[in-house]
């Protein structure tokens, strides 16, 4: 990633873009249909789409891989997709239908080696989403804790290959009542793979201030789609000097 990115987040809940505050069901506000909402972030400057099997989060399969692979095929940006990705094997078919990078999660803090063995195959194709609470590493849809720091699991994961690390602060996600930035610093300060922020995002000021973290992009979501501010005033501040 060449500079601060920007990245819309098109989680995908039984066939429809949602929105959840923490994580939970029950939460959740629907936002339309996916290629719909994939197509708006695109023509608004979109440089990479974010994507979400929720279902697949939840549920440990994948439930809504007919309406994302429709978003894939609609939009000519690079895609990172996660939710539901189990094995080697699951994001190596999915990386062959044209989603650029895999997000794994439950996976990789069950099964470490599987980021370098799909790594192995496709370089720079596996990005491990450290989902944190109470500065714990947290699995299976956030439900379930992990005993692992997300500082020591970043550095696990980066020596096995990963790309990227996603990172999500899940006590402040989904609120619009503002990032933790400290956390996400010590993540960038503690590893040399690039670290993307996810969580909490509400003002544009949170946009500027992950920036200056050194984090390499940020997901936003509902601060998107409840219009609290434009991708383009976003990237606009993400690419300020």
């Amino acid at each position: 990633m060449d500079g601060f990115e920007v990245i819309p987040a098109v989680d995908v809940q039984d066939g429809e873009v949602v929105q959840l505050v923490q994580g939970e069901r029950g939460t959740e506000k629907t936002y339309g249909e996916p290629i719909e909402a994939a197509r708006r972030w695109v023509d608004a400057g979109a440089e990479t789409l974010h994507l979400v099997d929720l279902d697949g989060a939840f549920e440990g399969e994948r439930r809504n891989a007919e309406a994302i692979d429709a978003v894939v095929d609609a939009v000519d940006v690079p895609t990172q997709l996660g939710g539901g990705i189990r094995t080697a094997d699951d994001a190596l078919e999915i990386l062959a239908r044209g989603v650029d990078r895999v997000i794994l999660g439950t996976a990789a803090v069950e099964e470490p080696e599987i980021v370098a063995e799909i790594s192995d195959e496709r370089p720079d194709s596996v990005v491990v989403s450290l989902d944190a609470r109470d500065g714990e590493v947290v699995v299976e849809g956030w439900t379930e804790g992990a005993g692992i720091t997300p500082v020591e699991a970043a550095r696990r994961y980066e020596d096995l290959g990963a790309a990227a690390i996603l990172f999500t602060n899940v006590d402040v996600e989904g609120r619009l009542e503002g990032v933790a930035a400290d956390p996400v610093r010590e993540l960038v300060e503690a590893t040399d793979a690039p670290v993307i922020a996810s969580g909490g995002v509400a003002t544009i000021a949170d946009v500027r201030g992950l920036r200056e973290t050194g984090a390499a992009a940020v997901v936003v979501g509902s601060a998107l789609y409840q219009g609290a501010f434009s991708l383009e005033e976003a990237k606009a501040v993400a690419s300020q000097d």
